[in-house]
């Protein structure tokens, strides 16, 4: 079990103070960001509904370099305790509710409070879509993931289910072919995935697939056992469930989003708004992974200060 003693909280937001940066988002893109914006003599603010976001969320990481392994709570008290080395000030347990452009960049919190920036990035990833269904939050960590990049080699030579019929859940179904012993696609209509990936996931023999059809629970003891579907019980060691995501755009009322809600940004992480920024999860980049979302918010980080810069601040 990896852990950290985590030293006192740090400073606070100061409603009367204008910011260079306020950053909007706790998880890897906006604590990566931070560090790097800090670093550069910027003065910087957080406002996270939690620190660490979905990595929280996270029952182990293997493939965060660095690290062998590691469980989330234990990597995201890990950038917690780095970001509070530079004394960036923090609002948590605060979420945005609307962001104006007046002299400031005008951020009303649920806190009633507001806070102001020259530049804001808005770094508030996304969460998974679930299933909606009985057992799906009991087994989470016990064998119901959302992450087959993360979770895959845990069900080596076992057998799981994998929920969804677009590209991401047949690449998974694919991907996990390769390590478990039996992967069952199960999706309540018929495949949404491209053509030549339902061609190649048809040639798998160690696939068995089920369209038209519902899982209605997940079910088991300690771990996942079996799940019910509509065409009967099937015995499984794990549900990984990709059905997409939902990026936490919510409060957005300006910002440009594509058709499934994540913000546009060009190579410099600039939304279509002026002064505001956009990085990890909530972004229409792809690869929504953890090293790659702190990836961003470091490269927007660098973006922003060129853009302080070029505005004389």
């Amino acid at each position: 079990m990896f852990n950290l003693n985590i030293a006192a909280s740090g400073p606070t937001l100061d409603s009367e103070k204008n910011y260079d940066l306020l950053i909007v988002g706790g998880g890897p893109a906006g604590l990566s960001a931070s560090i790097y914006a800090a670093r550069k003599g910027l003065s910087v603010g957080i406002i996270a509904d939690k620190i660490g976001g979905q990595v929280n969320d996270t029952s182990s990481v293997e493939n965060y370099i660095g690290f062998e392994f590691v469980t989330g709570q234990g990597l995201s008290e890990a950038f917690e305790k780095h970001v509070e080395s530079l004394d960036i000030d923090i609002s948590k347990d605060t979420r945005v509710k609307s962001i104006e452009k007046k002299e400031y960049h005008e951020l009303a919190c649920d806190n009633y409070m507001t806070y102001k920036s020259k530049a804001v990035l808005i770094a508030t990833g996304s969460k998974s879509r679930q299933l909606g269904i009985p057992g799906e939050k009991e087994f989470y960590g016990k064998g119901v993931s959302y992450c087959a990049i993360c979770d895959g080699p845990l069900f080596k030579d076992k057998t799981i289910v994998v929920a969804g019929g677009g590209n991401s859940a047949v690449e998974a179904a694919i991907d996990l072919s390769k390590i478990a012993n039996k992967v069952i696609l199960v999706h309540r209509s018929k495949f949404r995935a491209d053509q030549i990936l339902v061609d190649k996931i048809n040639s798998l023999a160690n696939v068995e697939i089920h369209l038209a059809t519902q899982i209605e629970s997940i079910n088991g003891n300690e771990q996942v056992t079996h799940i019910q579907t509509t065409k009967g019980e099937m015995k499984t060691d794990g549900v990984l469930i990709e059905i997409g995501y939902v990026p936490n755009t919510q409060f957005l009322t300006s910002v440009g989003l594509n058709e499934r809600k994540e913000i546009l940004i060009d190579k410099h992480h600039q939304t279509d708004q002026e002064g505001i920024f956009a990085a990890g999860d909530v972004t229409d980049e792809p690869f929504k992974q953890i090293i790659v979302a702190a990836s961003e918010g470091a490269k927007a980080a660098l973006s922003i200060n060129d853009y302080l810069n070029n505005l004389g601040g």
